[in-house]
């Protein structure tokens, strides 16, 4: 089953770059990169297309507030068309403090906004007129280009219904902060039930999760780096409430009581449990059993990504043989 990874630039492309080279080498089957505030990602894997041959490369996930429908489509196609047809176009919704603050723009209702956010890209690409749409009306076409009709198409589903619309209009769905349980109990059954709508089977459907991972024998360490990075998704209405969903209320209320006292170490409310659960933190087998467990829950594509401060190459390198088994 494939195995990739997050491969985000950080401070350095040169070392991105070293990075995403290597992954190709050891025989990862996919790169994704998020989109933060730093280089635009789709640009950024239109580098990553210039030094691999065969590894897929996505998004994971562009904000589709930041730009228009016709924007996506014409750049998806032209990296699309420079990587030899190796692009997957992941989108997401991302939150409102940022498309407000980032964009200038404003989440209306999420789940419908990105179905037709979704349905024109896939009109563009086939050539065919796109639908109307309150949010994102367009009549573009493109002249002089033929992309690739079925272009995949992701989205980053974290709530039961963004999960059916995945389902339902999507070729895969990406995953973060959802664990090996949530999977199994919350993310297939809702996808399943959006292929259902659709009239398709999970048959390859593709579920790409996130899974936060550090080789190392300094365990408590790298948790304690995590936690520092996870904190500011706990203060994210979208991801509080799948983690609430995931069963881990009581590391939000004591989250919550710590932001409220104005404790600086807030983020120590992220209990070991929960760390336990979502990261591939350890010695090589541990962190090879944890992407395991996210393969039998049913990810179809775990996908590791480095966790800030630790030795994310050894990762890599540790974990190659789980890439081409």
């Amino acid at each position: 089953m494939p195995l990739g990874t997050f491969i985000s630039v950080g401070r350095s492309l040169d070392s991105a770059l070293d990075r995403v080279r290597l992954a190709e080498q050891l025989g990862y089957h996919s790169v994704f990169t998020t989109h933060v505030a730093g280089r635009d990602s789709l640009t950024v894997l239109a580098a990553y297309a210039n030094v691999t041959e065969s590894v897929k490369i996505g998004t994971g996930v562009m904000p589709i507030y930041s730009r228009t429908p016709a924007a996506t489509a014409q750049q998806a196609a032209t990296i699309d068309e420079m990587s030899g047809g190796r692009l997957v176009l992941g989108l997401g919704v991302s939150h409102r403090v940022i498309v407000e603050n980032w964009f200038g723009s404003e989440i209306g209702k999420p789940v419908s906004e990105m179905s037709d956010y979704v349905s024109i890209l896939r009109a563009i690409f086939a050539g065919e007129d796109p639908p109307e749409s309150e949010r994102f009306s367009t009549r573009f076409h493109f002249l002089g280009l033929d992309p690739r009709p079925d272009l995949p198409i992701y989205v980053a589903g974290l709530s039961p219904k963004m999960l059916e619309l995945a389902g339902e209009l999507a070729d895969g769905v990406i995953l973060w902060l959802c664990n090996p349980e949530y999977i199994r109990d919350i993310v297939v059954p809702h996808v399943r039930e959006g292929r259902r709508k659709a009239g398709k089977s999970l048959d390859g459907f593709d579920i790409v999760a996130a899974v936060p991972t550090a080789v190392t024998d300094e365990v408590d360490g790298a948790r304690a780096t995590l936690r520092a990075d996870l904190a500011p998704y706990f203060l994210l209405p979208f991801y509080r409430k799948m983690i609430e969903r995931s069963g881990f209320e009581a590391d939000v209320r004591l989250f919550d009581e710590a932001m409220e006292r104005g404790d600086s170490t807030a983020a120590m409310a992220i209990s070991d449990g929960f760390l336990e659960n979502l990261a591939a933190i350890g010695p090589p087998d541990i962190a090879a059993a944890t992407v395991e467990r996210y393969r039998d829950a049913g990810a179809t594509s775990p996908c590791i990504g480095a966790v800030p401060g630790t030795d994310f190459t050894t990762a890599l390198e540790s974990l190659a043989e789980l890439a081409r088994a």
